[in-house]
């Protein structure tokens, strides 16, 4: 089975816990980073990881966009949307199709 696990902050992350996702907190560049190694080396599946970790770790990041697996997901934290998950869909799509299909006014 594979394995699904979340990176962030730990009052982001603590409720993904009910879902069965592995969760790893993580509150500065280095850990964040370390961690989203740690866990493709692992063979997770899926990383969700808070808007405000996946801005101390973009070139980690970016590293694995080519990947098949593991895919790094971006969501919200705690504090809301900052719009960078949406971004990340918006960005894909761009590169799949080669059009902006999600605009936004």
């Amino acid at each position: 089975m594979s394995k699904v696990g979340i990176v962030g902050d730990k009052d982001s992350i603590l409720g993904f816990l009910a879902l069965g996702i592995d969760i790893f907190p993580a509150y500065n560049a280095e850990d964040v980073k370390k961690t989203i190694y740690k866990l493709a080396e692992k063979e997770y599946a899926i990383i969700y990881i808070t808007e405000e970790a996946s801005l101390m770790a973009k070139e980690s990041i970016a590293k694995y966009k080519d990947f098949e697996l593991p895919a790094i997901i971006v969501i919200p934290g705690v504090g809301g949307s900052m719009g960078l998950g949406m971004n990340e869909v918006r960005e894909s799509a761009k590169r799949a199709i080669g059009a902006d299909i999600l605009f936004s006014e």
